[in-house]
């Protein structure tokens, strides 16, 4: 069964056609798999063949196509008809001489649809070039546009359910990351750590379990904390030494991800004084944030709060969030930079990540938080500050 009622299902596709009509489609090819999930439910590690989503704006219910050994995952996680849930030959799966996206022409063949205009996200993981160049050459008298933002552009705007599992998400990114700072410490390897954080994401809480994550937990040691997005290794920590913690709880693949930086030993000066910045930088950012200023200002905001300060970010310090499977929990919509003139409306929901990233060490301190009407209001509640031990 889907972790929504059917009404909702029906309001987000309602939205989505809505959105089409004014992009001039007939016909949207979902490949995504959080926007498959997002508008049907369906939920399963398939991802590694080709599968989707057809939406058409004249019909009531869209289309899963996938490998036909999950068909039957369809007919239990989503709220869609048996007949229209449709599944391929296994021959299909990684063939040199056919393709899935043959059988995706077939149906729009059969259904009517040759010559529509056809929406694809073409700038995704799961939609390849592959897929294109047979879509072109099976459906020669339709109109592909791209439509890669469509359904997240729908997703940005959080329902009260969505938001409860957020928070739940967000009970156990608390329990998970206390369980990092636990369990790190002088002569533990990291690869032992990360086993336990792993569990904690797992093991949830005393009243619910967590799903996998759609990141694998971030947490580099010493030099390693120079750059983003290093994991462990099986190194042991060392006394002196920084160690970064980008971690995230997840239930029912809605995120809720938290930074932190933890030192063992004594910490250096210009360590404390980085953290003491990003930290009351964050603070004042997130109390100027509400439902009508841009991304941009956000940003700006966050850049005046730090001003004076020998703290440089370039990057962005944040982006939208919140359902989604591997590689990414960010939705691909909204940044906090300049030039984004995205304004924050109600249920939006964003991670501010204004890591700081050195030639020696870096330091982290995040917070996920959702637009309300008057404010924003964070998911998580973890002590912001530089952890010691």
């Amino acid at each position: 069964m889907p972790v929504f009622e059917k009404e909702e299902y029906e309001m987000r596709l309602k939205k989505v056609k809505e959105k089409m009509d004014q992009a001039g489609l007939q016909v949207l090819l979902a490949t995504h798999p959080a926007n498959m999930n997002y508008l049907t439910g369906y939920d399963g590690w398939s991802f590694y063949v080709h599968q989707g989503v057809l939406v058409f704006i004249d019909k009531e219910e869209p289309v899963w196509f996938g490998r036909e050994q999950d068909s039957n995952g369809a007919k239990i996680t989503t709220w869609l008809k048996d007949e229209n849930i449709i599944g391929y030959e296994d021959d299909y799966v990684q063939s040199l001489i056919k393709h899935p996206m043959e059988f995706v022409a077939d149906i729009l063949k059969e259904k009517g649809y040759e010559k529509a205009n056809i929406g694809l996200e073409m700038d995704n993981y799961y939609f390849t070039a592959k897929c294109y160049n047979t879509l072109l050459n099976e459906l020669k008298k339709a109109d592909f546009k791209d439509a890669n933002r469509l359904v997240p552009l729908v997703r940005q705007i959080k329902s009260d359910k969505e938001l409860e599992y957020m928070k739940m998400a967000a009970r156990i990114v608390e329990n998970t990351m206390q369980t990092a700072i636990d369990n790190i410490k002088e002569g533990v390897r990291e690869g032992d750590a990360a086993a336990k954080v792993y569990e904690a994401q797992i093991s949830g809480t005393k009243d619910f379990t967590g799903d996998y994550t759609a990141i694998a937990p971030i947490m580099p040691s010493a030099e390693r904390t120079s750059t983003a997005h290093l994991t462990w290794t099986d190194r042991k920590y060392q006394k002196d030494e920084v160690v970064l913690l980008e971690l995230a709880g997840s239930k029912y693949k809605y995120h809720a991800p938290l930074s932190r930086t933890l030192y063992i030993g004594e910490p250096p000066q210009k360590l404390q004084d980085i953290a003491k910045t990003v930290v009351d930088g964050l603070n004042k950012t997130l109390d100027f944030i509400e439902p009508g200023v841009s991304c941009e200002e956000v940003e700006e905001k966050w850049r005046e709060s730090i001003s004076g300060s020998k703290v440089v970010k370039e990057s962005r310090v944040g982006y939208s969030y919140g359902l989604n499977y591997p590689p990414d929990w960010g939705e691909h919509t909204a940044s906090l930079r300049p030039g984004d003139k995205t304004i924050l409306k109600p249920g939006m929901t964003f991670h501010f990540m204004p890591g700081i990233w050195l030639d020696e060490f870096g330091f982290e301190n995040s917070e996920p938080f959702v637009v309300t009407e008057d404010g924003c209001e964070t998911f998580v509640d973890f002590p912001r500050k530089l952890f010691l031990k």
